[in-house]
């Protein structure tokens, strides 16, 4: 089941503040970016964070699944945690600055 845009704009919503926030649709799906990092994915209507340094103190372990088949795990957050605006975006700082910029693309070479 794809994920309906509008709970990514209510999870943006929620998450402002964090940092410089932005969506991209992939496949049916989402990926949430925070200064340019991805920081989490929305699949199924469900939010998935990437696992970090610190994570575990806002979610622990038993919360990890996959986003996605054959994905590795990621933090599920439980739906009614979007609702804590102060709760997740502090999730989203700690995430952000744990995880590491994108390696700048190569530019293909053209014959």
């Amino acid at each position: 089941m794809a994920t309906e845009f509008k709970n990514v704009e209510y999870l943006l919503e929620q998450m402002a503040g964090a940092g410089e926030l932005r969506s991209r649709a992939m496949f049916g799906e989402y990926a949430i970016y925070c200064n340019e990092k991805v920081i989490a994915f929305v699949c199924d209507n469900q939010l998935f964070m990437k696992i970090v340094e610190g994570s575990h103190a806002f979610l622990d372990a038993t919360h990890e699944a996959p986003a996605y088949p054959g994905s590795k795990n990621y933090l599920l957050v439980p739906e009614e945690k979007w609702d804590d605006r102060e709760w997740l975006r502090d999730f989203v700082r700690v995430t952000e600055e744990q995880v590491p910029l994108p390696k700048p693309k190569k530019k293909k070479d053209r014959a």
